[in-house]
């Protein structure tokens, strides 16, 4: 393999390449996102908010310390405490603080803020949570293995007759989400292991809900028998990259005791008795790092249009188009598309390297005759030259290209 080949697969150099992040001693397992990293996380954000609210979802943002009480009653400190940072109150020797290294069970305490109705479920509570976890060393990897990571974390709080008709949504979110980004996803039902907490009849009544779920959406699945969670079933969406490699994802995991149970968590039936909901733990990216890992290997690092932190650079050939590149590219930023202007005093085939290097979906040229047209001419990556276009024409086009997500 050559040093061009091992560039091109392996995330981390695609990323120094490109200048999205780096990481450093002073943190170890934590990336540190440049401006251009930033800007692909932020419309990744942007778009899990987006998919949140069409499908009803709350936001909610939860704190980042919290006491370890939270993580004893959830079970968490005595089965997971090597993986949690934590430490005492310098000012209160009596309060253990923890770091949080999952999102779940600070859900249930605004579910408990009120009291709940049957009416008001499903209550879908959704937060984008920056979480640490002390990851070993020797297992870091990249983006694929950090000690602080960000989830796009939902918690869903409804009946068990509602489950069904819920997962179906879910499944149809990941499913359209993966689509956009050309990967083929395949899914995965776990059922009950040997540990399981709850009634047999809750775990079967839970397990054919999921199965019926994934056979009305009408996708692939195979069965991981005993490979569920001790307190519920769950399914994994597993997709395969350009590589053909196989990942787990997003995911649904049907939680019967943990959640409802340890934070005596109810809501009033119709007659007026208190239920214990079931919850369903929901995440589509599994996390932001991970996924960006996924994705940069998946493209070698070009990024669709709507996502690439930089969608145009204009190219004058000579000093003499200048202004005329200024205006275009004030113009093009006016109409909200990131661009950038190459002003050096280079041949235009090495601006043009430049540019494609840094994988830049369109370049656009101007010479003395663009400057007296009042048009572009335009390279598409992957295409090459696909000719002269007006400007307004052009931002219409990209726009167009931008909103839809193509």
């Amino acid at each position: 393999m050559t040093a061009d080949e091992k560039t091109l697969k392996d995330h981390r150099d695609i990323g120094q390449a490109l200048d999205l992040f780096s990481f450093h001693e002073i943190a170890p397992g934590a990336p540190f996102w440049h401006a251009k990293g930033m800007t692909i996380f932020k419309e990744l954000e942007k778009l899990a908010r987006e998919i949140n609210e069409q499908e009803h979802y709350l936001e909610i943002s939860t704190p980042i310390l919290v006491k370890k009480e939270v993580f004893v009653k959830s079970g968490h400190w005595d089965h997971y405490r090597d993986n949690m940072f934590y430490f005492a109150n310098p000012r209160d020797e009596n309060e253990m603080l923890v770091v949080k290294p999952m999102n779940c069970p600070e859900s249930t305490y605004i579910y408990n803020s009120r009291t709940r109705s049957y009416r008001d479920l499903p209550l879908r509570l959704a937060e984008i949570g920056r979480l640490n976890r002390n990851e070993l060393s020797g297992t870091l990897g990249g983006l694929f293995r950090v000690r602080q990571i960000t989830m796009d974390d939902a918690h869903i709080y409804l009946r068990p007759d509602q489950v069904e008709e819920e997962i179906v949504k879910i499944i149809a979110t990941i499913k359209k989400f993966y689509d956009m980004f050309g990967f083929k996803t395949t899914y995965v039902l776990a059922t009950s292991p040997k540990d399981a907490l709850g009634s047999k009849e809750e775990w079967n009544m839970a397990e054919k809900a999921l199965k019926n779920a994934l056979e009305i959406a009408d996708v692939k699945y195979t069965i991981a028998k005993g490979e569920g969670a001790f307190y519920g079933p769950k399914i994994e969406a597993h997709l395969r990259d350009s590589q053909d490699r196989d990942w787990q994802m997003g995911t649904a995991q049907l939680d019967l005791v943990m959640l409802p149970k340890q934070f005596d968590v109810f809501y009033t039936d119709e007659n007026g008795q208190q239920k214990m909901p079931w919850v369903i733990h929901r995440s589509i990216f599994g996390s932001f790092e991970r996924f960006i890992g996924v994705l940069l290997e998946h493209t070698a690092g070009a990024f669709p249009v709507w996502l690439s932190p930089v969608q145009v650079v204009i190219l004058p050939i000579t000093e003499k188009q200048n202004e005329w590149a200024k205006s275009i590219c004030q113009e093009l930023k006016g109409a909200g598309i990131r661009s950038e202007i190459n002003l050096e005093n280079e041949t235009l085939g090495k601006k043009i390297r430049e540019a494609e290097t840094q994988k830049i979906p369109y370049l656009l040229v101007v010479g003395d005759k663009e400057v007296q047209a009042g048009t572009v001419a335009v390279r598409q990556r992957g295409k090459g030259d696909t000719g002269q276009i007006k400007v307004e024409e052009f931002i219409e086009k990209i726009k167009k290209e931008i909103n839809d997500k193509s």
